[in-house]
């Protein structure tokens, strides 16, 4: 669907134009006068000629010409007919700033009706921004389709997509020398959702990074082609996700659930692209006004630096970049000398530099120590920090002046990528933003804040390719849409037994022990004759998921006795009456992990960690979107916490990674070919010799569940 009628609109008709105060209709048409809009602009209302100099046409209908965007800013009952009309009169989107749609219950008629209407002019229909969302502003065009007042701001690279009206309400006007490009209110997202916008805004010339603040998941191919496209474009990305929604009820019944939920599939996507994470909407703002500055960007060939005038700011910063992962590494030899040479006596020469406020405002010594760090071979990246306190005196402002003067001059002299900070929020001001900007020198207002731009300045962009296997991979996968024969038999959304999943897990060719289903007693002593000892007997049954919390399983059974007596109590235990007994052979010792792939997140992912009964408690997992080559399921082992139990730390066995990948690789694949919702290996023991699957659970797919269960999280969230 083609969004640019919207983003770069030609002319737009305004349903609801209005001169009265404080109505939709007379906000929109202020702001493109404001913005200075310079294409035709119509009025469409019934009992006016004209509005603020704008004439007016009785209907849709009765406009002169289709135009790009209809704005659409009339009570919610009349939206429907209007964007219908508009499709027929072959106008080429909508922006609907009307609330009262599916964030209400009594509104969610109302909007299967708005989607319905786009399709009036033919499919594929007309793309529509809202409802219940404020708009779009693209300062770039000068159109503000936007329902609440804008002030004309400079236009520059970075963009803003937020499922919130009142998140980019306030970031419009924030006063921090953020140059916006686009800005886009998506409201509910009926027809378009942050993917699709996405996917339009890398695609728009001067747009250098894009901010996101989601409260629902969307669309994750569309997402992640969104993604992969910024990246072929060296668009940035920072995401805001708010709220950790539940794992799906799939997932949740099992180890899978409590340790990847939605949020932490969701963030695994974003990592992938290499995005930025941010935790709050500063922190949000702040990066993707740096990240839109190729310039800030480090060669990566050195690290990072620190300059500051405090002891304590010193301190601040190196804790900051311990807690964030950046390293600080020693300055050379050379740059030391010369640093001596520069600095006061009660100055150390160290990383961070603390050259201290004896020599405030000595701009030429301050440029030469700045350029010296600068250009140090281990330096590819500065950080200086330099607050400006609000309505300095005179004679101060001269001195505040000349040492920023001399800090700027520094960092422009050196061979390093410079990011200029303030320690708080509010020491840094609009002017001094753009003073800064204006020779290349990106800002950013508080320490912590500052330290996570330099080290996201560092991060690598994500890989195209990757990213559109990922998009694949979701569109494969999509819950429901899986054709194996097991789901036109057995139906879908039911659990499968251990017996069946490995059943499964055996045909795909991921080791499982020797064993198979027995009839009773004298069957399993029977099978036990074959196997040899020591086994394992346990109760498999798809109502069965977790069987040491229900003492469904005997292991390291030695002897016949053994197995009798292990028979009788597993066959007088309450079990379900499907439960079947499964005799195995015993595993070999080793390391317990966890491998999982489910599909009813953003993405279908694989979860990998240590395992056992104990997975909650360690909690030591990554998650990997699919597809999951065995190459990649090993570095993400490697990347564990407890790495160590895997590689031979403390005098421990080294476990063949190699083997532990060949085998989870194909469960990602098992899950997309057979359209299963979850399948969970745990505990998947592992060696030195190899690994083997020795329970296993799995789940089929229920038709359409993930967009089901996003579509009503979105609407419970009011979003």
């Amino acid at each position: 669907m083609d969004l640019t009628p919207l983003l770069e609109p030609r002319s737009i008709a305004v349903v609801g134009a209005t001169d009265r105060p404080d109505a939709y209709g007379d906000t929109i048409l202020r702001n493109l006068e404001r913005l200075g809009f310079e294409g035709p602009v119509w009025g469409v209302n019934p009992g006016r000629e004209a509005v603020r100099g704008i004439e007016c046409v009785p209907s849709i209908e009765d406009l002169p010409e289709p135009v790009d965007a209809v704005a659409v800013a009339i009570p919610a009952a009349g939206v429907p007919d209007a964007v219908a009309a508009a499709a027929r009169r072959g106008c080429r989107g909508a922006v609907v700033v009307s609330a009262g749609f599916g964030e209400v219950e009594a509104g969610r008629e109302l909007e299967d009706a708005l989607r319905a209407a786009t399709l009036a002019g033919g499919d594929p229909g007309i793309p529509v921004c809202g409802p219940n969302g404020n708009g779009i502003v693209s300062f770039v065009n000068g159109a503000g389709i936007w329902g609440d007042s804008v002030q004309a701001l400079e236009p520059g690279p970075v963009a803003l997509i937020s499922q919130s009206g009142n998140v980019a309400v306030n970031a419009l006007g924030s006063r921090r020398g953020i140059g916006f490009h686009t800005v886009i209110s998506t409201g509910n997202g009926t027809v378009c959702d942050a993917g699709d916008w996405l996917l339009a805004l890398s695609e728009r010339e001067g747009v250098g990074s894009v901010a996101l603040f989601l409260e629902s998941d969307g669309d994750g191919a569309k997402l992640a082609d969104g993604l992969a496209r910024c990246a072929d474009r060296d668009i940035r990305v920072v995401v805001l996700k708010v709220g950790s929604s539940d794992a799906g009820a799939a997932a949740a019944a099992a180890h899978t659930g409590a340790l990847a939920g939605d949020q932490r599939v969701f963030r695994a996507l974003i990592e992938e692209a290499g995005g930025a994470w941010a935790r709050n909407p500063h922190e949000l703002l702040e990066l993707a006004r740096v990240l839109a500055e190729p310039r800030a960007r480090p060669s990566g060939a050195g690290g990072l630096a620190v300059l500051t005038c405090s002891g304590g700011d010193s301190g601040n910063a190196a804790d900051e970049a311990e807690r964030l992962g950046v390293g600080l590494p020693p300055l050379g030899v050379q740059t030391a000398t010369r640093l001596r040479d520069l600095l006061p006596d009660a100055a150390t020469v160290a990383n961070p530099l603390d050259y201290t406020s004896l020599i405030w405002a000595e701009s030429e010594r301050l440029r030469e120590i700045v350029a010296t760090v600068g250009n140090d071979p281990a330096i590819d990246q500065l950080l200086v920090l330099h607050d400006t306190p609000a309505d300095l005196s005179r004679e101060a402002s001269d001195s505040w002046r000349a040492t920023r003067a001399g800090l700027t001059d520094g960092a422009a002299e050196s061979n390093a990528a410079a990011i200029f900070a303030s320690t708080l929020t509010d020491l840094i001001d609009e002017p001094i933003i753009r003073e800064l900007s204006s020779r290349h020198v990106a800002s950013v207002a508080g320490l912590s804040t500052a330290m996570l731009c330099a080290r996201e300045l560092r991060s690598p962009a994500g890989d195209p390719a990757r990213l559109r296997e990922i998009a694949e991979a979701s569109r494969s996968g999509l819950v429901g849409q899986g054709l194996d024969r097991l789901r036109r038999t057995d139906g879908s959304g039911r659990w499968l037994g251990e017996a069946e999943a490995k059943g499964l897990l055996r045909d795909a060719g991921i080791p499982v022990p020797v064993g198979r289903v027995v009839s009773g007693a004298d069957d399993a002593l029977a099978a036990a004759s074959d196997l040899g000892y020591p086994l394992a007997l346990k109760l498999s049954s798809p109502s069965i998921q977790h069987k040491s919390e229900l003492g469904a399983l005997e292991v390291g059974i030695a002897d016949p006795a053994s197995l009798l007596s292990a028979a009788k109590r597993l066959l007088d235990l309450p079990a379900p009456a499907d439960a079947e007994l499964l005799i195995e052979r015993m595993a070999a010792p080793g390391v317990e992990l966890l491998v999982a792939a489910r599909a009813d997140a953003v993405v279908p992912a694989l979860v990998v960690g240590l395992g056992g009964v104990w997975t909650e408690v360690l909690d030591d997992v990554v998650v990997v979107p699919l597809p999951a080559s065995a190459a990649r399921v090993e570095r993400a082992l490697r990347s564990l916490r407890g790495a160590a139990l895997l590689t031979g730390g403390r005098g421990g066995a080294i476990v063949d990674l190699g083997a532990v990948g060949a085998a989870a690789a194909p469960v990602g694949e098992l899950l997309l070919e057979r359209g299963l919702e979850l399948l969970e290996l745990n505990p998947l023991i592992a060696g030195p010799s190899g690994c083997v699957a020795v329970d296993g659970v799995a789940r089929m797919a229920v038709p359409g569940r993930r967009r089901m269960e996003a579509d009503e999280r979105f609407r419970r969230s009011g979003a």
